[in-house]
C-alpha cells in the first residue's frame, strides 16, 4: 500500500512539473514517444533554451544510457518511483565489448554528462555482481539534483567524475560493497539510505585541493546486509580527501576507528575527516583514528546547500551560485 500511494504522489508531482515544457515520454512496452530511454536521450534537441521533461513508464529497461553533454537542461522522472522504474545494465572492469577491455571508467549503467539534471524516482543498477569494479551511475555535469532514487550495485556503484561538478542527493538508497561512493565532485547527501553489503569502505573520495567542500552526509541512515561487521566511512583516494558525516545513524558494523589511509601513510596529513552529532553503535567516536575529527557546532553549521554549492569555496570557481530547492526544474 505504501508504494502505491508512494507513485500516486510521485505521478501528480511530475504531472504538476510537465506544465508549460516539452514531455518526452518513454515505455518499454511501446505505448511512449520511445521504446528505449537511450533513443529519448539522443532526439532530445542539445543547448535548449528552457527545460524539458523525460517520463520514464514502468518497466525495466536493459540498457546502457548516456545523457549527452549538450542535453542540458532535462528532468527525468520515473513514474510510479524507483521500485517501477529500473534502468540496469551489467559492464564491469575486464569485460571485453568491441575488442575492448574496460577499465572502471567504461562500465557504467548511466552517465550524467551534461549540467542542470535532474533524475527522480529511478532505480539505476549494475548487476554484474562482484567481478571487480562495476558502475550504476556516473556523474559529469554540475549542478544535478538526485532524488528518491536507488543506486544499486556492488564494487563503485556511484561514481561522482566531475572535477568541476555539484551533486545534491536526497532521499534516496545506495547500496554497494567496497568504495561504492568514490570521486572527486561535491556531493551533498539529505536524508539518504546508505547500505554496506560487505566488510569494506563506504566512501573513496578524491576531492581535489581546490575545494572546500566534498562529501557531506547529514541526516542519512546506515545499514549493514547480515554478517558484515568491518565497515570503515571512508578511505582517501586522493590525499586531500574531505568527507563529514553530520547527524547520521551509524551501525554496529562501523569499525571503532572509523577510517583508514588506503595503506599510505603519508595520505593522514592533508585529508578531511569530520563527524558530528551522529548517533547509533557505530557513532562512539574514543576508537577513532588521531587524523580524524569532531566537528565543532559551528563548524557542522557552516554545511549547508548555499555554502557547499556557492560559487566558490575554494580557489575553484563554478560558473554560480546553486540553490537546489529553488532549481529542480523550474527557472
Amino acid at each position: 500500500m505504501k508504494y502505491l500511494v508512494w507513485g500516486i504522489l510521485c505521478s501528480l508531482f511530475a504531472l504538476r512539473a510537465f506544465a508549460g515544457e516539452p514531455v518526452y515520454t518513454v515505455d518499454c512496452n511501446g505505448g511512449g514517444d520511445f521504446r528505449t530511454v537511450q533513443e529519448c536521450f539522443d532526439a532530445l534537441p542539445p543547448k535548449p533554451d528552457g527545460w524539458r521533461t523525460v517520463r520514464i513508464l514502468p518497466g525495466t529497461y536493459r540498457e546502457k544510457v548516456t545523457l549527452d553533454v549538450y542535453k542540458d537542461r532535462v528532468r527525468i522522472v520515473g513514474v510510479g518511483g524507483a521500485e517501477k522504474v529500473r534502468i540496469v545494465w551489467n559492464d564491469h572492469t575486464g569485460k571485453v565489448v568491441d575488442g575492448h577491455e574496460m577499465t572502471t571508467y567504461d562500465t557504467w549503467t548511466m552517465s550524467l554528462q551534461a549540467d542542470d539534471v535532474v533524475l527522480e524516482g529511478v532505480t539505476v543498477e549494475n548487476d554484474a555482481g562482484r567481478v571487480g569494479q562495476a558502475v550504476a551511475l556516473e556523474t559529469r555535469g554540475d549542478r544535478i539534483r538526485i532524488d528518491r532514487c536507488r543506486l544499486v550495485g556492488d564494487q563503485d556503484t556511484f561514481f561522482t567524475k566531475g572535477y568541476v561538478s555539484r551533486v545534491y542527493v536526497t532521499d534516496s538508497r545506495i547500496e554497494g560493497t567496497t568504495d561504492f561512493i568514490f570521486g572527486p565532485s561535491i556531493v551533498l547527501f539529505d536524508r539518504c539510505r546508505i547500505h554496506a553489503k560487505s566488510d569494506s569502505f563506504i566512501t573513496a573520495a578524491s576531492t581535489t585541493e581546490r575545494n572546500l567542500y566534498g562529501y557531506v552526509f547529514r541526516d542519512c541512515r546506515v545499514t549493514a546486509a547480515d554478517g558484515v561487521t568491518r565497515v570503515y566511512l571512508g578511505r582517501p583516494w586522493k590525499s586531500t580527501a574531505r568527507t563529514v558525516w553530520i547527524r547520521c545513524e551509524l551501525p554496529a558494523a562501523i569499525r571503532p576507528e572509523g577510517w583508514r589511509d588506503w595503506h599510505d601513510a603519508a595520505r593522514k596529513g592533508d585529508v578531511y575527516y569530520g563527524e558530528y552529532g551522529c548517533t547509533g553503535p557505530g557513532a562512539d567516536r574514543s576508537g577513532r583514528v588521531a587524523w580524524s575529527r569532531e566537528l565543532t557546532g559551528d563548524e557542522a553549521a557552516a554545511y549547508t546547500p548555499e555554502r557547499i554549492f556557492a560559487k566558490k569555496t575554494g580557489s575553484e570557481a563554478f560558473r554560480d551560485d546553486w540553490l537546489p530547492a529553488a532549481s529542480a526544474g523550474k527557472e
